[in-house]
C-alpha cells in the first residue's frame, strides 16, 4: 500500500477545510472554477478508467444495475448533505446545532469515493477525488463556523472527514486482495456503485451552476482543462483498454 495516496487524500481535504480560517473575502467564483475543473476531471476519469474496468471485470451485463444503485444512492445522500459535496454552502440560523445529516452523509460519500483507489491503474483518480474534496471540506467548515463552533472542534470534524477517503482506500485494498472478509468477488459490484456516485456528482457539478444552460468562458476553460489533463494521463499511462 502506497502511503503517498493516503497523504494526498487526507491533506487536500484537511487543508481545504482549514483554509476557511485564512479566507477573508468572497472566493465563490474561484471555488466554482475549481469545482468545474474537478467535476470534468472526475467525469473523464470515470469514463476512461472506471467504467471499462468494471465491465471487463467479470460482472458483464449486471454491472449497469450497480451503477444505477450508486446513482440513486447519491440522490438519497444529498437529501441529508444538502449538496455540500458539490461545494454548496448552506447557512443555518441555529447556534451550536451540529449538522449530523451533512456530516454523516459526507463521510459515507468520501469513504465510498476512496474505494476505487486500491487498484494501481486508478492512480490518476486520486487527484480528481482530492480536488473534489477541497471545496466539500471548505463548505463543511463554513457551515460549522456559521454555527459558531470553536476552531478546535471545526478542525476535529474536518480531520474526521479527511480520514474517510483514506479509510475507504484501506478497506477496498483489503477487499481487492482478499484479506478482509474474503469478499473480493464483489469488488466490481462495489465499483459499480461508486461509478454511479461519481457520475451523479460530476455531472451535477458541471451542469447545475449554468444559468439558462449557458457556460461562461472561464468555466468552459476549466472543464476543457480537466478533461484534457485526464486524457493526457490516459494516453501516457499505458492504461488504454484494448480488451
Amino acid at each position: 500500500m502506497e502511503i503517498w495516496k493516503l497523504l494526498v487524500l487526507f491533506l487536500c481535504a484537511f487543508f481545504g477545510g482549514t483554509a476557511i480560517f485564512l479566507v477573508k473575502s468572497d472566493k465563490s467564483q474561484l471555488l466554482k472554477l475549481i469545482l468545474s475543473f474537478s467535476g470534468a476531471y472526475l467525469f473523464a476519469i470515470t469514463v476512461l478508467h472506471l467504467i471499462p474496468d468494471a465491465y471487463h471485470g467479470g460482472e458483464g451485463e449486471n454491472i449497469g444495475i450497480f451503477i444505477l444503485i450508486g446513482f440513486l444512492l447519491q440522490v438519497f445522500l444529498e437529501q441529508f448533505s444538502e449538496g455540500v459535496e458539490h461545494g454548496h454552502i448552506h447557512k443555518h440560523d441555529h447556534t451550536q446545532v451540529f449538522p449530523w445529516g451533512i456530516m454523516i452523509s459526507l463521510c459515507l460519500h468520501a469513504f465510498l469515493e476512496g474505494m476505487p483507489l486500491a487498484k494501481d491503474q486508478h492512480n490518476a483518480l486520486i487527484y480528481g477525488i482530492a480536488l473534489h474534496h477541497i471545496p466539500a471540506a471548505f463548505a463543511l467548515a463554513s457551515i460549522l463556523m456559521h454555527n459558531h463552533f470553536k476552531k478546535t472542534k471545526i478542525v476535529m470534524f474536518i480531520s474526521i472527514f479527511a480520514l474517510m477517503a483514506p479509510l475507504g482506500f484501506y478497506v477496498s485494498y483489503g477487499i481487492s486482495n482478499g484479506s478482509i472478509g474474503g469478499v473480493e468477488n464483489y469488488f466490481n459490484r462495489i465499483m459499480g456503485i461508486v461509478i454511479g456516485i461519481f457520475l451523479h456528482i460530476s455531472t451535477t457539478i458541471l451542469f447545475e451552476s449554468s444559468v439558462d444552460h449557458k457556460v461562461s468562458k472561464r468555466k468552459m476553460f476549466a472543464v476543457l482543462l480537466g478533461i484534457s489533463i485526464a486524457l493526457i494521463g490516459y494516453f501516457t499511462s499505458g492504461d488504454t483498454h484494448t480488451h
